[in-house]
């Protein structure tokens, strides 16, 4: 991580609590997306393609985040190949210095652009999977041909040298793929995998029930993923999130709120993490307005739950305030009516029983249809779908 040693200009003396340059951001070129998936991490409000930012706007976005420290730029959505500019925004990230990681479903990609990119100066490509059986895939992402596609992008990343990660989002739907899902991943030449567990805000909030898998189900994908992790050594690397109703203390939002990563919107709002909209009570500047390295320093959202003055009992006085920091803010929020309250994934919250109830209640029950993410239909029933493609891109 480096220290920070701005080339532009603050408007106040940083916060003690912030010593240190973000080590990443996630540029969300787009909410854009063909695939409809019902655990997307994007805001139930989706924005429009009418307020994104100019190619212009992120071409200075990535030269800002070079001057502020910042080491890698993930491109992410929505889906980011939605953009026709991508290129010239990997191309002006690679020009300054950063570190580029693709963050892609694949389905929009052809061989031709995926090797411009490489060309361009494209580092890294993260691909996204629904599962290893093409129906179930198909259906969860309410996309059809979706599975064999990957495939194909996953051969082309290789052919072009590119390293590869295997993004694998686990739910109650594609829990028992999970040894086939590794074995994909070594099959198309990944380096790494992400086992992620799905975490229950924004879209996953809304489907949860249809999503949340049982506590035995995730223990025996902790036992498959350890196994593999012994067996595979020197070949594939695999990060396993564990579902935060089944664990004992929380994560640390996004590595700390303010300490780690710094995210940008379609519309160049800028935010210590990609659920902060939903906190009430938060003022969001924009990189069309102030730089970015005094938002990071400087900005209200940034300060409002950066290091550990803001926090009441039990976390104040808890020995581990400094390594998870009270846990997610968004899921306090949204499951205690308070974004101060210690999360509710935490064993030490007076919340934390009844909470995890409701994994044992809605785990055992037959789930119910998937809500879809689509623009503009935030709050409709998407029932199961044929899996037809959609106009959103």
């Amino acid at each position: 991580m480096n220290e920070i040693t701005p080339t532009v200009k603050t408007e106040a003396a940083a916060s003690p609590a912030c010593a240190r340059a973000p080590v990443g951001l996630l540029a969300e070129l787009t909410h854009r997306c063909p695939l409809q998936c019902p655990y997307c991490s994007n805001p139930l409000d989706l924005e429009r393609s009418n307020v994104e930012l100019s190619t212009a706007d992120w071409q200075k976005v990535m030269r800002e985040a070079a001057a502020l420290g910042i080491l890698q730029i993930h491109l992410s959505g929505g889906e980011p190949t939605a953009r026709k500019d991508l290129d010239d925004i990997v191309q002006t990230a690679a020009e300054v210095g950063l570190y580029t990681n693709l963050i892609t479903a694949g389905v929009l990609l052809t061989k031709e652009r995926l090797a411009r990119l490489a060309e361009l100066g494209l580092d890294h490509v993260q691909l996204s999977i629904q599962d290893v059986d093409p129906d179930n895939a198909d259906r969860i992402a309410a996309y059809k041909g979706g599975a064999a596609k990957k495939r194909e992008v996953a051969r082309w990343v290789k052919e072009l040298g590119l390293p590869l990660t295997v993004n694998a989002p686990i739910h109650r739907q594609n829990i028992k793929s999970m040894s086939k899902i590794i074995d994909y991943a070594v099959e198309v030449g990944a380096g790494r995998l992400e086992v992620a567990h799905i975490q229950y805000y924004a879209w996953a909030l809304k489907n949860r029930a249809a999503l949340m898998p049982t506590r035995e189900d995730f223990m025996k994908t902790a036992e498959i993923v350890e196994a593999a992790k012994e067996r595979l050594k020197g070949i594939l690397v695999i990060d396993f999130v564990v579902p935060d109703y089944y664990a004992k203390y929380p994560k640390p939002c996004m590595g700390g709120w303010g300490r780690g990563i710094i995210n940008v919107t379609p519309s160049g709002r800028v935010l210590p993490c990609h659920a902060a909209e939903s906190l009430p009570g938060l003022t969001f500047d924009n990189v069309r307005d102030r730089a970015l390295g005094d938002i990071w320093l400087n900005g209200d959202a940034f300060q409002k739950y950066r290091g550990t003055d803001w926090m009441k009992e039990p976390c104040r006085s808890c020995s581990r305030k400094e390594i998870d920091f009270g846990g997610c803010r968004c899921q306090a929020f949204a499951l205690t009516g308070d974004a101060t309250n210690t999360d509710p994934a935490c064993s030490l919250s007076p919340l934390h029983e009844e909470w995890a109830k409701v994994a044992e209640v809605e785990s055992h029950r037959e789930p119910p249809e998937f809500i879809y993410r689509r623009v503009g239909k935030s709050g409709a029933q998407g029932g199961h779908s044929d899996g037809g493609q959609q106009e959103n891109v």
